[in-house]
């Protein structure tokens, strides 16, 4: 059971165009997601574990069927891997594609007492499969890379335990990228920043908006 509470929309996420990067494709996005997910290990945020992918038809639109792909045997970055994710195609859709591919796996959060805590999804990784062009997204949904929990109290200490890995993580992609992200849309439960969450300003009590109510 998860020890976090997590938001149903981003708390924050980042977005590359990598068209300059890499050529478009599955074969590609594996490729990156492999070395985007070997930088992430650096401030274990992320240890993959599965990949999930929605199967979509041209001109049809989605199939509505999500194929899970187990990484234990065959992991990211391994050559045989989009063989795999191919010989998962629905046998009633076999012109069906894949447009996206979710990285999925745990990732290392520190406490307010120093205590590292493994947490399932504690960042999402995206990436395009699509001819048009190969792009990347990460997104986090918990309030620990922020001053202020979900209440809006503040949280000084996971606060200090996290975000500097955060950053640090996003500065490891910017050089991999050989550019920095584009900060995604902000939502009910925050804003990004280059470099990690933006932080809203507090009220007259000290304390950070409560966004409780939509958890």
């Amino acid at each position: 059971m998860s020890r976090l509470m997590r938001s149903p929309k981003e708390r924050g996420s980042w977005f590359w165009d990598l068209d300059e990067f890499a050529p478009p494709g599955l074969e590609s996005a594996l490729s990156v997601a492999a070395r985007i997910c070997d930088a992430l290990a650096r401030t274990e945020l992320l240890a993959p574990t599965r990949i999930t992918y929605d199967w979509y038809v041209l001109g049809a639109g989605t199939t509505g069927i999500i194929s899970t792909l187990d990484l234990a045997r065959t992991p990211l970055g391994d050559p045989a891997l989009p063989g795999s994710v191919r010989g998962s195609r629905p046998i009633a859709h076999p012109s069906a594609e894949i447009a996206e591919v979710d990285v999925l796996g745990s990732g290392i959060w520190i406490d307010a007492e120093g205590r590292p805590r493994t947490e399932y999804r504690l960042v999402d990784l995206s990436l395009s499969t699509a001819p048009v062009g190969l792009s990347a997204e990460l997104s986090v949904h918990h309030d620990i890379w922020g001053c202020y929990d979900f209440a809006g109290h503040p949280h000084p200490e996971v606060h200090r335990n996290n975000a500097p890995r955060l950053a640090a993580a996003l500065r490891d992609l910017t050089e991999l990228f050989g550019m920095p992200p584009e900060p995604g849309e902000r939502t009910y439960f925050g804003a990004s920043a280059v470099d990690g969450v933006a932080d809203p300003d507090p009220d007259e009590n000290g304390l950070g908006p409560d966004l409780t109510s939509r958890l």
